[in-house]
């Protein structure tokens, strides 16, 4: 099988529920000229046997922009040899430094077709371990301790038994409403703090100490994760996991420097911030050579099957926004989570329900990319 062509469109989506995670911190949209919505680009890698991969991503100018200039570098490859791919996307980010987000994007492609190929669902191919998966309900942040109880005990009716805060940023009513978390659902629920970043040492360790003597299952990214003696010193003073390198560049070989430094407890793996599928497994498998989870960041049909993957890893994150958005968790499609868990997907492919003649009524920009450039990056 060879890879033919990519085609990606760029168009713009509706805005979703708006939201805010903690102080300092942008607002959803802030990114948005008044009255326009997020630009989402779709790609779609064509084979010559008639298979595609396609999905939709929703940073549409840069994912645009690298499939218009790089991506004619893979035509004459075969999607199927998702390692050889990854490695040559590899190559790309040395000269371009591509954004995070989207250095997994060709290999999510790649394991779109590979699994249509095999009529095998994702999950299997990457190993197989589970189609239900527990949820945890992690909230975005609301302006009060009356809301946070409301909402949570919403997601409690709903079947929720595990909750991440997103709090304030604020080291003393941080550390007050994640006491009353404790107390709303009782000593049995698994309890996660998500810090943003947004604190020193001093007050990470101050936060960390009461986390643990509520009995969180797991204290996130505390502080902005560049110096890695701060978390290598946080961790050898708290007795609660700390899950880290969640936005660090590097994929498989960052995570590999935190854990040689014992910066972490728990490591973190998503398709979008760790190189889609094989960079996230290949996180995923060296953190269970050291006994250590590999917990899911984030929602997505990619995510979804990652969650089914692995063993090291927890709970699917299910972002809470407000009660509509809670009420209509059951109605997500393949995404759908009912009585506390998602029930990962067993069909082949990605699953991206997609109307291109509509894509190309509606598209700001549309670029059709056939032909290899005169040098590339094959070597046989």
């Amino acid at each position: 099988m060879k890879i033919t062509g990519f085609v990606a469109w760029l168009y713009e989506s509706k805005r979703g529920p708006s939201f805010y995670w903690r102080k300092g911190l942008p607002h959803s949209h802030d990114d948005l000229p008044r009255g326009s919505g997020p630009r989402n680009c779709v790609i779609r890698m064509e084979t010559d046997e008639g298979l595609f991969g396609a999905l939709d991503f929703y940073r549409g100018e840069v994912a645009f922009d690298l499939v218009r200039r790089r991506y004619s570098a893979f035509i004459g490859e075969n999607p199927i040899h998702t390692e050889r791919m990854w490695h040559l996307m590899w190559e790309v980010d040395r000269m371009e430094e591509i954004q995070m987000r989207c250095f997994g994007l060709l290999d999510t492609l790649c394991w779109d077709v590979k699994s249509q190929l095999a009529k095998m669902p994702i999950h299997e191919l990457l190993g197989g371990n589970k189609t239900k998966v527990p949820a945890y309900a992690s909230t975005v942040t609301w302006n009060t301790l009356d809301e946070y109880e409301r909402y949570i005990k919403m997601c409690q009716d709903l079947g929720f038994k595990a909750f991440k805060l997103h709090a304030w940023g604020d080291v003393k009513r941080d550390i007050e409403l994640s006491a009353a978390l404790r107390k709303w659902v009782g000593p049995d629920a698994d309890l996660m703090f998500d810090g943003s970043a947004g604190w020193d040492y001093v007050d990470s360790l101050e936060v960390g100490r009461a986390l643990e003597d509520l009995g969180y299952l797991w204290y996130e990214e505390p502080m902005r994760e560049f110096y890695l003696g701060a978390y290598s010193k946080l961790c050898d003073k708290l007795k609660i996991p700390v899950c880290a390198a969640e936005t660090s560049d590097g994929i498989h070989w960052n995570m590999a420097t935190w854990i040689e430094n014992r910066a972490l407890d728990m490591t973190r793996i998503s398709s979008h911030y760790k190189g889609g599928f094989t960079g996230s497994m290949k996180i995923a498998q060296t953190s269970d050579s050291f006994g250590m989870r590999a917990q899911v960041h984030g929602m997505s049909l990619e995510n979804a099957q990652l969650c089914g993957a692995i063993s090291n890893n927890d709970y699917y994150e299910q972002i809470v926004i407000d009660e509509e958005h809670i009420k209509g968790l059951d109605k997500l499609g393949k995404l759908a989570v009912k009585d506390g868990f998602l029930e990962v997907s067993t069909e082949p492919g990605l699953g991206y329900e997609i109307d291109f003649e509509k894509l190309d009524e509606i598209c700001i920009e549309k670029v059709v990319v056939t032909e290899r450039p005169g040098g590339g990056l094959s070597d046989g």
